[in-house]
């Protein structure tokens, strides 16, 4: 990987099969005024041939899979607040960076399960069709024509899951190390939420912030009492909660704080969830602002001032 405190950007990892094309890019690491740090794991488009080719129906299974163009969002916030911003270019549908490399399926691979992957919690996204490889999805079914090789997991494994989340978290300790404390919003898109009545609007946003475990209270409060000000429906942990990102690298005893931030696609997408809309500016610029409010907050705590708590 090339060296990520450089902050004009810099690209790591490698997408097999994709004639040296990187996993992700860095940006503003060294140069950020503030002590943020913004993550989109599941908008990569770079799909090699090969890959697609073993897709079934792949027109419609990478739109389902991606978290579509929410890294537009994440560089107009980064650009307006300065915030670091972490953008992979690996698609989901050749492994998901929010989930443990044992939450596998290992029945989708020729040659079996690594010695050490474990059959218990560790692989419970899995189960459902969505664990480290996607499998299927509802609608759709099983989106590969084939078994995976064992080497082509290794592969992907090695060249980005774990190049990416060793720039996450060298990213957040150096953030920490100069402010004190530090915030990762992961940032990610969400089909519309279902109403539980006719009629009931869904929220367009939802703070996840793992029940409480990836932050102090009073950052998740801000952030939905900031959307609730500006007239926007958002919820709390349900139904996303964060996952495997905020599992891994929030340590609020240590300063480093995380949440997830999920947008409802239709309110920054077309009609048919595909192109950007009119909307999205409107939507980042929401975005940055609350950026904005949270790293002050982070800057108190980390210069040992109390955080103050957020309206009720």
């Amino acid at each position: 990987m090339n060296d990520i405190n450089d902050h004009t950007g810099e690209s790591g990892g490698y997408i097999p099969g994709s004639d040296g094309k990187r996993a992700f890019v860095l940006t503003g690491i060294t140069q950020t005024p503030l002590p943020v740090l913004i993550s989109v794991p599941h908008a990569g488009r770079d799909y090699p041939e090969q890959l697609l080719a073993k897709m079934r129906r792949s027109a419609q299974t990478t739109l389902r899979l991606e978290d579509r163009y929410v890294d537009l969002i994440g560089r107009t916030v980064a650009e307006q607040t300065g915030a670091a911003l972490l953008v992979a270019h690996a698609p989901r549908a050749m492994i998901d960076l929010n989930r443990a490399t044992d939450d596998m399926d290992w029945s989708m691979v020729s040659g079996g399960a690594r010695d050490e992957a474990r059959h218990s919690l560790a692989n419970r996204r899995s189960r459902s069709g969505l664990g480290l490889v996607p499998r299927r999805l509802a609608g759709i079914g099983e989106i590969w024509s084939g078994p995976i090789e064992r080497a082509e997991l290794d592969s992907r494994i090695a060249d980005i899951h774990q190049p990416y989340h060793a720039a996450l978290g060298h990213s957040l300790d150096l953030i920490r190390d100069r402010w004190g404390a530090a915030l990762l919003i992961d940032l990610h898109s969400m089909p519309p939420l279902r109403p539980r009545h006719p009629g009931e609007r869904t929220a367009e946003f939802v703070i996840g912030d793992r029940f409480g475990a990836s932050c102090v209270p009073e950052i998740a409060a801000t952030a939905l009492d900031y959307f609730g000000q500006h007239g926007r429906l958002v919820a709390h942990n349900r139904p996303y909660a964060g996952g495997y990102v905020l599992d891994r690298h929030a340590l609020p005893a240590r300063g480093i704080h995380a949440i997830q931030i999920e947008i409802c696609r239709s309110s920054y997408l077309d009609s048919h969830l595909s192109e950007p809309s009119v909307r999205m500016n409107g939507v980042a610029r929401l975005v940055a602002g609350l950026v904005s409010r949270l790293a002050g907050q982070i800057a108190e705590l980390g210069s040992g001032s109390a955080i103050p708590l957020a309206a009720e």
